[in-house]
């Protein structure tokens, strides 16, 4: 993700993202969730990610983000 910003100059989504893959390995689960929804919130209706950077790029990134998000959800759920 990082990197295709940085191909199409979009200095915005470079500075969004650049700090996002360490935090998607390191954060404890309570600022995982933060992390997670932060990332999901560049896929807005309006100056959305998409915008800028090819489906190829964004849309697997998105739905990996989704798929953690549910399984977060799955975790508070069932208390694990």
């Amino acid at each position: 993700m990082v990197a295709a910003a940085r191909e199409v100059q979009a200095d915005r989504w470079v500075a969004y993202f650049e700090a996002m893959p360490d935090h998607l390995r390191d954060d404890e689960i309570a600022d995982l969730r933060r992390t997670a929804l932060k990332a999901r919130s560049a896929f807005g209706p309006k100056d959305s990610l998409p915008d800028v950077l090819p489906d190829s790029v964004t849309r697997p990134f998105r739905d990996a983000i989704d798929r953690l998000l549910k399984e977060l959800a799955r975790r508070d759920v069932t208390g694990g």
